[in-house]
C-alpha cells in the first residue's frame, strides 16, 4: 500500500517489456491486490505464537523502522518503537501530502502492527528526550531508521529573507493543520494568494506544487536546474536503466489546468533572493546556465527577476541529523550517514544497528522496507 501509492516504480522501467512497449503497470497492479486484500479482511493481524523474551528498540517510525518492527515481531522479539513526532509513519506520515497518500492508509497499517503487538511511542525524541545510553540499558538491540533528515540548503545572498523554507517544513505544517483542524495550513508559510516558486524537482518538489494549488496560491514556478528531459529514451540512457525522460507527474498536470502552463522553467540557477525593507520576500533572482564538458556554466546576459512572496527549497537531503549518532557515539561515513555496511547493517557500537536513508542516504521507500527487514534479521 506504499509502494503502490508513492514508490516512483523503478521495477517498470527495468521491466523486459519496456525494451519496445510500455513497461507493465506493476506500481498499480501492487497497490490494487494490497486494498482488494483489505478490502476481503484477509490482511489481518499476526498471531506471534512465541516469545523469545528479548526486547528490541527502533529509532523512527518511517517505512524502514516499520519494516524493522514488523519482522523482528513476528520472530518473537517485544519491539518498541520510538518516534519524536506526534504520530507515526515518518515521511509517510508528514512527508507525503494526503493526496498521494491518505493517512489513513498509513494509520491501518500501524493499526494492523499495533494489534499485532507492536509498541509505539510518539513524541520522545532520542539523542535529546532520552539518551541511547540509557536505552542500551533497557533493550537488548537498538536500531536506528531515523532518515535523512536534514535539507541541502541554499546558502545564497537573501537566505534570510521571510518567506523562504525548506519543503519539507512547509509540507509538515500544513499536513499537521489538515489532520488537527480539517483545513490547510493559514500560517506565515500558507500559499494562500501568493507567488510561489519552488525550487528543485522531484516528487517533493511536485508535492509542494499540489500543496499550493489547494492552499490557493495566485503562481506557481518550479525552477530546475537541469534542462528538459526528452520524450524518449536518449542514446546513453538505454534499458534497463532508469529512464531518464520527460515525465508529467500529478502537481505539473494540476498547474497547468489551473493556470494554463507547466510550471517548471528549466536550465535555471538561483542568484539571490529579494527582500524589502522588512526582510520579507518579495522575489528571487536567475540566471540561465548551461552544461560544457560536465561543468555548469552560467549563460550572460540572461538574469531575470521574479515575484515571490514565498520559496521553497526542495533539492534533496545530505545525511540523517547527527544528534542521534554524536549520542550514541556511532561513526559516520565521509558523506555523513551512519557507518553500517550493507547487508549487516551493525554500526561501530556493539548492539546498535542502522537501515535506510539514514544509512544508505536519501532513497526510495522500496529501500527502506527491504533494508528494514534485512536488518531486522541481522538483529
Amino acid at each position: 500500500e506504499f509502494t503502490g501509492r508513492v514508490c516512483p516504480a523503478p521495477c517498470e522501467g527495468s521491466c523486459v517489456l519496456g525494451i519496445n512497449n510500455p513497461a507493465v503497470t506493476i506500481k498499480n497492479i501492487e497497490q490494487a491486490i494490497v486494498d482488494n486484500g483489505f478490502e476481503k479482511g484477509w490482511i489481518k493481524p499476526y498471531k506471534v505464537e512465541y516469545r523469545t523474551g528479548k526486547k528490541v528498540a527502533i529509532v523512527g517510525s518511517g517505512p524502514a523502522g516499520l519494516a524493522a518492527a514488523d519482522e523482528l515481531n513476528k520472530l518473537g522479539y517485544k519491539v518498541t518503537v520510538f518516534e519524536r513526532e506526534d504520530r507515526i509513519g515518518g515521511l509517510l506520515m508528514y512527508g507525503i501530502p494526503n493526496m498521494k497518500l491518505g493517512k489513513d492508509i498509513v494509520q491501518r497499517r500501524v493499526k494492523l502492527l499495533a494489534d499485532s503487538g507492536i509498541e509505539f511511542i510518539t513524541n520522545v525524541d532520542v539523542g535529546k528526550d532520552v539518551h541511547t545510553k540509557q536505552l542500551k540499558v533497557d533493550f537488548d538491540a537498538l536500531v536506528f531508521t531515523t532518515g535523512a533528515t536534514r535539507a541541502r540548503d541554499l546558502p545564497i545572498e537573501g537566505r534570510d529573507a521571510l518567506g523562504v523554507h525548506l519543503a519539507m517544513q512547509y509540507l509538515t505544517k500544513n499536513t499537521k493543520s489538515i489532520l488537527n483542524t480539517g483545513n490547510a495550513d493559514t500560517s506565515e508559510l500558507s500559499a494562500k494568494g501568493k507567488d510561489v516558486i519552488v525550487i528543485g524537482g522531484g516528487d517533493t518538489g511536485t508535492d509542494c506544487i499540489g500543496t499550493a494549488i489547494r492552499q490557493g496560491a495566485k503562481s506557481i514556478v518550479n525552477f530546475e536546474l537541469m534542462g528538459k528531459p526528452s520524450i524518449e529514451r536518449p542514446e546513453n540512457n538505454p534499458w534497463p536503466l532508469w529512464p531518464l525522460i520527460y515525465r508529467v507527474d500529478y502537481g505539473h498536470a494540476e498547474a497547468k489546468e489551473v493556470f494554463g502552463d507547466d510550471p517548471r522553467q528549466y536550465n535555471l540557477m538561483t542568484k539571490s533572493f529579494i527582500k524589502d525593507d522588512e526582510g520579507n520576500l518579495t522575489g528571487l533572482k536567475t540566471i540561465n546556465v548551461g552544461f560544457v564538458d560536465g561543468n555548469l556554466v552560467e549563460i550572460n546576459g540572461t538574469e531575470r527577476n521574479w515575484d515571490s512572496q514565498l520559496a521553497l527549497l526542495s533539492m534533496g537531503f545530505v545525511s540523517p541529523e547527527h544528534y542521534i549518532s554524536e549520542d550514541s557515539n556511532i561513526d559516520i561515513d565521509d558523506r555523513g550517514n551512519y557507518l553500517a555496511e550493507y547487508g549487516n547493517y551493525s554500526t561501530s557500537q556493539s548492539g546498535v544497528f542502522a537501515a535506510g536513508d539514514c544509512r544508505r542516504g536519501q532513497s526510495l521507500v522500496v529501500w527502506a522496507i527491504n533494508e528494514g527487514r534485512s536488518a531486522a534479521q541481522k538483529v
